[in-house]
C-alpha cells in the first residue's frame, strides 16, 4: 500500500493517480480507512449571502460580470434570511455552513460588518462556519477569527500553470498570499480546485503538489467538477468522465489522508453508484441543498436515499481524525 509521506514529488503523484483504478481505489480506501469513519460524511451547506456582480474574470464562473450569464447581480441577503436558511440546513443535518459572497477581496465596509455577524450568530447555533469572501488583509482575518469563523475557502483553481489561461485578473500569488494570510491567524485552510476546464492531468497533480508543500496541509479540499455556465467562455466544455473524478479524488485521499475531501460542484446527475465509488475513493463530505451557489445540485431527498441505502451517518461538527482522537 502506499504510505503517507510528508513531501511528495510531481512523478510520485503521476505513478499514484496512473495506476489501475481499481487498485488506485483500494489504496485510497485503505488510506481513508485508517484516518477516517468510512461510514461517516460531513454535509454542509452553502449560503450565497451576495450573488453575482464580481468584477473578476474568472472563464467558468456564471457571477463574473464580463460575462452575459443567466446569473444577474443580486444586493446582499438580510440577517434574518441568512439565519433562516443556516437554521433549515442544520435541521437537515448540516453541520458546517458555508457563506460565499462574489467579492473580489473584502472592503471594510458595512457588508463586511453584516456578514461578521451572520458569521457569529450561525457559530452559536453550534456548527462549523466557513466562508469564501475573495482576498482579505490580515486585520479582516483577525475579525473574521474573532467572529467565530472556524474554516475560509480560497481555491487555488489548478496548476499555476494553467491558471494563467483561465483568470487574468488576479495572480497565483495573490491566491497564495490570501492562504499565507488565513493560515498566519490561525483559521482552518479550506483550499481545492475544480477539473474538467480542459487541463491536464498533470495541472491537477500540480495542484495537489503546490498544496502539499504548504507549511501545514489544508484541512478541507474541495474537489469540483465544472458546470459549463451559457454565457461564459467553458460554456461548451465537455463532461468530465466520472472516472477521472474518482482517480482525483483517490489521489487527494493518499496525498492528504487526514484532510476532509469534499464532493462539491458536480453532483446533480451523478447516479448513487457513481458516489458510492468517490466515498470508496476516500470523499468524505458532500455540499447539500437543491442549488450550490448558482448551480443545480443533488436534490435533498435523493441524497436522504443515499445515506439510508449506503448505511451513512452525519458527520459531527469539529471531528477529529482517527489519528488525532
Amino acid at each position: 500500500m502506499t504510505q503517507y509521506v510528508e513531501k511528495w514529488t510531481l512523478n510520485e503523484l503521476k505513478i499514484i493517480y496512473d495506476q489501475p483504478l481499481l487498485k488506485l481505489i483500494s489504496q485510497a480506501n485503505a488510506i481513508h480507512t485508517t484516518f477516517h469513519d468510512q461510514q461517516e460524511v460531513q454535509v454542509c451547506s452553502l449560503i450565497s449571502i451576495k450573488t453575482g456582480g464580481c468584477p473578476e474574470d474568472c472563464k467558468y464562473c456564471s457571477q463574473s460580470s464580463r460575462y452575459q450569464t443567466p446569473t444577474q447581480a443580486q444586493a446582499m441577503m438580510e440577517f434574518d434570511e441568512v439565519l433562516e436558511v443556516a437554521r433549515n440546513a442544520i435541521d437537515r443535518g448540516a453541520t458546517r455552513i458555508c457563506l460565499g459572497a462574489a467579492w473580489r477581496e473584502i472592503r471594510d465596509n458595512h457588508q463586511f460588518e453584516n456578514a461578521l455577524k451572520m458569521i457569529r450568530s450561525i457559530a452559536e447555533l453550534g456548527v462549523e462556519v466557513c466562508c469564501t469572501f475573495g482576498m482579505l488583509k490580515e486585520h479582516q482575518a483577525i475579525r473574521l477569527k474573532e467572529s467565530g469563523l472556524y474554516a475560509y475557502n480560497h481555491n487555488l483553481d489548478s496548476s499555476e500553470r494553467f491558471y494563467k489561461t483561465i483568470i487574468t485578473s488576479r495572480t497565483y500569488q495573490d491566491r497564495l498570499k490570501t492562504l499565507d494570510i488565513v493560515e498566519k491567524t490561525g483559521i482552518s485552510v479550506c483550499c481545492g480546485g475544480i477539473i474538467g476546464m480542459g487541463e491536464k492531468p498533470e495541472d491537477r497533480l500540480e495542484l495537489l503538489l503546490t498544496l502539499s508543500k504548504r507549511n501545514s496541509p489544508p484541512e478541507s479540499i474541495p474537489i469540483n467538477c465544472l458546470a459549463p455556465i451559457p454565457g461564459t467562455p467553458f460554456e461548451n466544455q465537455p463532461k468530465l468522465s466520472i472516472w477521472e473524478l474518482i482517480r482525483m479524488i483517490a489521489t487527494t485521499r493518499i496525498v492528504f489522508p487526514r484532510a476532509m475531501v469534499r464532493l462539491s460542484a458536480g453532483r446533480a446527475d451523478m447516479s448513487h453508484e457513481e458516489h458510492a465509488l468517490c466515498f470508496l475513493a476516500g470523499a468524505n463530505s458532500i455540499f447539500a441543498g437543491d442549488r450550490l451557489l448558482t448551480i443545480a445540485n443533488m436534490p435533498i431527498d435523493k441524497d436522504e436515499e443515499m445515506f439510508r441505502i449506503f448505511g451513512l451517518k452525519k458527520r459531527p461538527s469539529y471531528s477529529t481524525t482517527k489519528s488525532e482522537v
